[in-house]
Order: C-alpha cells, then structure tokens, then sequence
C-alpha cells in the first residue's frame, strides 16, 4: 500500500454531508462524554489517578465483555466491572505505593478476564474489537437519552462534592482535621470514576480511555495555574477531540480512537510547547504589585492563559 492509499484510507471524506446526517446522536454523545471527561480528569490530576483509570479502564473491559459473551448490556456490563474495581481502590490502599500495587494486579487480571470472554464469544470480529478500540456505532435516541442521564447524574454528584472534594485533594490532612469526610469523598469520587471510564469506553475503547480522562486535563495544566480556568480548558479539549476525531472517523475503516487520542496528544504537546515559553519568559500565573497602604509587595494569583 503507498502513501496515497494509506493517506486516502486515513481520511475519506466522499459521501461526507450523507453520512455526517446519521451521526447526530454520535456526536451530541461525543459532546457529553468530552464534558463529562473534563470535569472528572481535573480531579484525577489533582488526585494523581491516572493509573487507577487505566486499572478500572481493564475490569472495566471485562465486565462489558462479559457482557457480551452471554448476550447482556454491554453498557451494563462495563459500569458493573468499573464500579467494582472504583470500589475496591477506595476501600483499599490509602497509600499511593500500596494502591499502585493493587492496581497493578488488578490490571492483567481484568485484561486476562477479557481476552478469555471475547477468546469464547462466537459472534462478530467487529464488536470484540470494538471493546478495545471504540468504534462510531448508530446511537439511537434511547441510547443518548440513557447515557445523558448517567452522565448528568455524575455531574450534578461531582457539583454537590466539588469544594469539600478540591479541598481534600489539595491537603487531604488539613481538610480531614477540618471535618471534611476525606476517606468518604475518597469512595464517592471513585465511583463516580468508575461510572466515567465506563461511558469513555463506548468512544475510545478500553485500552485507550485515558485519552479523554487524563490527557485534556494534562494539557490544561501545562498552560495555566487558574483552578478555574484548568477546567474551563479541560473540558474545552475532552470536546475538541472527542467531537473532532468522531467527524475525522466519520468516512474511513479506521476505529475511532486513532483519531481521539492523537487529537488529544497534539493538544497536549502544543499546550507543553506553550508551557515552556511561558516558563522560560519567567511567567508563572503569579505577578507582584506593591500594596497601597503599606508598601510591602504582595503576591496576587492573576489568570494565565
């Protein structure tokens, strides 16, 4: 194959208004899963959980594969696997090295439960590959109706947590001697993790969830201090790659997730470059003012970015 075939394969984009019309649902779906990876990515990077998702991301795999073999919810059976595996790292391993320890036999244990679920599945290629590497598939109205539900619950759950929660992930001491119910927020926002690396699956595959749930909120650090802005930004890139590799994928053979991930790898690479300026111009998000009453410098947070 030369590089035109190859190029041609990668991007095709004949017959694109036509098949752009029977892809709404995808890309609304697209849309909120993007939103969704944002939000709940801001915490794993403050949490410093990017290995857990790739931990739950593999149980994850299994229960949707399991699902398959006996002809259940694939969706019902990738939240079950996610949330079992959310659950047992919050209930176990409150020190990072021990946690990465357990996710680290739970990870081949949930890809070894998968590839011997799909090894036993009789039926089509397309969807054991689809497990792992997200595929664009016709959501139905229903399809988007249930997923828009899971996902607004999540959302208004992360809301209802959200300064008790940043709080506890910044200084989870300070906050547990404040009364925060830190090993309690611990176990709620993994749950909710769960449930998000469950709904990621269906875009980018299980190998390939951290694309939407680490990487945007990755980039976002790079370029700015702001808490608010790090989200703002975060859930700006989940969307961008999530909706832009659905409508590059649109017309070619090639599963969705090449076209997620790289979009989301040179979002992050670009946001790095422009991370490093900013730190050799010795911009730092902070800028000093002399303060009117006495004096004395003071230190103000500005918005970089």
């Amino acid at each position: 194959m030369d590089l035109g075939s190859i190029l041609h394969t990668i991007f095709n984009f004949e017959n694109y208004g036509e098949l752009l019309a029977l892809v709404q649902n995808s890309l609304w779906a697209g849309a909120v899963l993007g939103l969704l990876g944002g939000l709940v990515g801001t915490f794993v990077m403050k949490r410093d959980l990017a290995f857990a998702v790739h931990g739950i991301s593999e149980l994850s795999f299994a229960g949707a594969s399991f699902a398959l073999l006996i002809g259940a919810d694939i969706i019902f059976g990738s939240l079950a696997g996610s949330v079992a595996a959310a659950l047992l790292l919050g209930l176990m391993g409150a020190k990072a090295r021990e946690k990465n320890s357990i996710i680290g036999v739970i990870m081949p244990f949930g890809l070894g439960l998968g590839i011997l679920f799909l090894a036993l599945y009789q039926g089509r290629a397309a969807n054991k590959f689809g497990l792992l590497t997200g595929q664009i598939v016709s959501v139905d109205t229903v399809q988007l109706q249930a997923l828009v539900g899971t996902a607004v619950v999540v959302m208004i759950a992360l809301a209802a947590m959200w300064r008790p929660l940043s709080f506890a992930s910044v200084d989870p001491e300070m906050a547990e001697a404040r009364g925060v119910p830190v090993r309690g927020l611990a176990i709620a926002f993994m749950v909710l993790l769960g449930v998000s690396v469950a709904l990621s699956i269906q875009i980018v595959g299980a190998l390939l969830v951290l694309a939407l749930l680490i990487t945007p909120a990755a980039a976002a650090l790079r370029v700015t201090t702001s808490p608010r802005l790090v989200v703002l930004l975060s859930v700006l890139f989940a969307i961008t790659a999530t909706v832009g590799g659905i409508l590059l994928a649109l017309g070619s053979r090639i599963p969705i997730s090449p076209y997620v991930t790289t979009l989301s790898f040179l979002i992050y690479v670009v946001c790095r470059i422009i991370g490093n300026i900013r730190a050799k111009q010795g911009i730092n998000g902070r800028v000093v003012r002399p303060h009117a009453a006495t004096g004395q410098a003071m230190e103000d947070r500005t918005v970089a970015g």
